[in-house]
């Protein structure tokens, strides 16, 4: 690798953190062009190895294999996510083919394919461990369902067809990104932002001055669901219609960032993959990969439940609409389901966020139950500097003080960033390769003004928390290799061990411990806390139902053939039409994302498998009674949870290993109960 290119050189950071800092955006596609050559030469060689097949030689071969280009991945597409510009965002969309087409070579290449089907036809006699018979499995079926078993022709169209997704479902996530940024809201009265904190306010004023605006404006960034945040406190209902009716436009305005003709052509190109490769629909052809058994058994899960939460929801809006003394209409839902949770409460709930303090619950909150669950302390590394000035680094102990890894927090919004929360990996650990993780948490909490405090609102909390169990899964990951560490799971268990953590939130023994007052230090009284808890106990149906409305699009898009896809014209129509079919269509609560900026599922990975949210919960709803019943916030708990579930990663058949914790299988009803849907 040519040392002169600031992303192949060798930099001698703790973990192997990448001196960002060095790296040059020109010299990316230099990068990508070097590792890809230099990964295909490794794959040539062990195809061409003419020794006879064994498990050594080929499929852990190919582990070791592409290790610069890996590195190259890691830094790039750890940047275009969270701190994107023009030049970055024109290299993505240039990667996005390259790689395609390199993965696709090897895929396709067809003397290590019969070197692969050779060792999977005779893996009986080969005494595999089962961490080595999942990866040759996988090794076997991803070559497959590439195209390996086809003739010539097929072979090509396959190439053609996961060459243009790849361009497009980048080009769609930038839309959503750019359009995002585009659509904010500009107020110029602080008058029409009553209800929201001082601090949001101030945030919301330093937003609009870093965007060129005059002084005494106020800019309203959009979140990237449906439902903002902002519009759940502003009292003003032009206010809340301004925002909720940005939020709703997007990606389909006719505009530069217009994804519909995008959304079309990649659903049509899914569903004829699918076709090619034997499967009646992308859907089937996604879910084949997952634990849950087939597209049917999702969307009788996805009927059962929106059946029961249908019903609530008319009964919570009836309520609304009585609570309001008017006719509510859309924009209106959420900032009246936030005055119900308050007039059921003893005590103001809007003060809950005094108590919440950023760092402080990171510290005192996160860290210290990962701490009392699985031994982990945190010591920040000011040292080294991560790719952007607000994200801080901290060192991972384990409880013999051994070092196992690097944490990077991003919390702060900021344009450059695309919406959401999510986790990314720029290091997996492999005891194969000798690699320990450098884990990245990102939110979109907005940047307080300087000398002031960010406070975190309830659902803030709940999503540190989430993104802080995917964390942990890649942290505590204990596996040999590469591509079976931490979260590379299936989608729809990859969920489980985030939401888990989310019980911690509000436990408590953990709440106690973080929930102090900003500014005088004062502990949360205990009528407050109990508040938060008992409001935190149940999803509210109108956020059962959005959830459940965006799932039922995805799956509506992904059971298409390709004929029924080429018919398809306006995205709208098709929404509204899945929507009513599923009993889901009430105006009043719209699904959390529309298609024209579903993120998740034409950009995100997430095609096909945003039912795995709902399907994940199955489990953590189990699990959460399982610690609960056996003492909570322990290391014994937190032993046997890493040893079931968060050292695994995909060593092991994930829904076997939980079926071993809980000794049994897990049941529908805790998950119910939860959301307020059991009979």
């Amino acid at each position: 690798m040519p040392q002169d290119n600031s992303v192949l050189a060798h930099h001698d950071l703790a973990y192997g953190l990448p001196d960002f800092a060095s790296i040059a955006d020109d010299d990316f596609l230099p990068a990508f062009d070097a590792a890809m050559a230099s990964h295909r030469q490794e794959v040539d060689a062990v195809a061409d190895d003419p020794q006879p097949p064994t498990f050594a030689n080929t499929i852990e071969a190919l582990e070791r294999s592409g290790g610069a280009l890996t590195r190259c991945m890691g830094i790039f597409f750890n940047l275009v996510g969270p701190d994107t510009n023009p030049r970055r965002n024109e290299i993505a969309q240039v990667l996005s083919t390259k790689l395609t087409d390199h993965g696709n070579a090897i895929s396709l290449n067809a003397k290590l394919f019969d070197r692969v089907e050779q060792l999977h036809r005779d893996s009986a006699r080969l005494r595999l461990d089962e961490d080595q018979q999942r990866l040759l499995d996988k090794r076997y079926r991803e070559a497959i369902r590439a195209g390996a078993g086809l003739d010539d022709a097929g072979q090509q169209e396959m190439r053609e067809i996961s060459s243009r997704l790849a361009y497009l479902t980048t080009q769609v996530g930038q839309f959503i990104l750019d359009d995002a940024n585009a659509s904010a809201v500009l107020f110029d009265d602080a008058g029409d932002l009553e209800g929201l904190s001082a601090g949001e306010i101030a945030a919301a004023a330093r937003a609009a001055a870093d965007a060129g605006h005059p002084d005494g404006t106020y800019l309203i960034a959009l979140e990237l669901p449906t439902s903002q945040s902002s519009v759940a406190s502003l009292v003003n209902p032009a206010a809340r219609q301004r925002i909720f009716s940005a939020s709703m436009n997007r990606g389909a305005r006719g505009n530069d960032y217009d994804t519909s003709a995008s959304i079309r052509e990649i659903v049509a190109l899914r569903a004829r993959r699918a076709e090619l490769l034997g499967y009646a629909d992308h859907a089937e052809y996604v879910i084949a990969e997952e634990t849950a058994p087939d597209a049917d058994a999702v969307s009788a899960l996805l009927e059962r439940l929106s059946s029961a939460a249908v019903e609530a929801g008319r009964r919570e809006l009836a309520r609304l609409a009585d609570l309001a003394g008017a006719e509510l209409a859309p924009s209106d839902v959420t900032y009246w389901l936030a005055q119900a949770r308050q007039a059921d409460s003893a005590v103001p709930l809007d003060d809950f966020a005094d108590y919440c303090e950023l760092d402080t619950v990171l510290s005192d909150g996160v860290f210290y139950a990962a701490g009392q669950l699985y031994g982990l302390r945190f010591e920040p590394r000011p040292d080294l500097r991560a790719y952007h000035p607000d994200v801080r680094v901290w060192e991972v102990f384990d409880d013999t003080d051994t070092g196992i890894g690097l944490y990077l927090g991003d919390f702060y919004a900021r344009p450059s960033k695309r919406g959401g929360a999510w986790m990314n990996s720029i290091v997996d650990q492999s005891t194969l390769l000798g690699q320990l993780p450098v884990i990245v948490n990102v939110l979109n909490v907005p940047k307080p003004a300087e000398g002031q405090p960010a406070l975190l609102s309830t659902d803030q909390l709940i999503t540190l928390f989430h993104e802080f169990g995917h964390t942990l899964h890649g942290l505590l990951s204990a596996v040999r290799y590469p591509s079976q560490s931490g979260t590379s799971v299936p989608r729809d268990f990859v969920e489980f061990p985030s939401q888990v953590n989310e019980m911690w939130a509000l436990h408590p023994d953990v709440l106690s411990h973080y929930a102090r007052h900003h500014r005088t230090g004062a502990p949360i009284p205990a009528e407050l806390a109990d508040a938060a808890r008992a409001a935190g106990k149940t999803e509210s149906a109108h956020s059962t139902i959005e959830y459940l409305a965006a799932a039922v699009l995805d799956l509506a898009w992904h059971r298409l053939t390709a004929a029924q896809a080429s018919e398809i014209g306006d995205l709208a129509a098709f929404e509204s039409d899945a929507l009513e079919r599923a009993g889901l269509g009430d105006p009043l609560i719209p699904p959390r994302y529309r298609s024209a900026y579903f993120n998740h599922i034409f950009a995100g990975g997430y095609s096909a498998g945003y039912y795995s949210y709902i399907w994940s919960e199955v489990l953590d709803a189990e699990t959460e009674q399982w610690f609960l019943n056996s003492g909570g916030l322990t290391r014994a708990n937190g032993r046997e949870f890493v040893e079931s579930t968060l050292s695994r990663g995909d060593s092991v058949e994930p829904i076997s290993s939980h079926q071993r914790l809980l000794g049994r299988a897990a049941d529908v009803e805790p998950l119910l109960r939860r959301r307020g849907l059991a009979s």
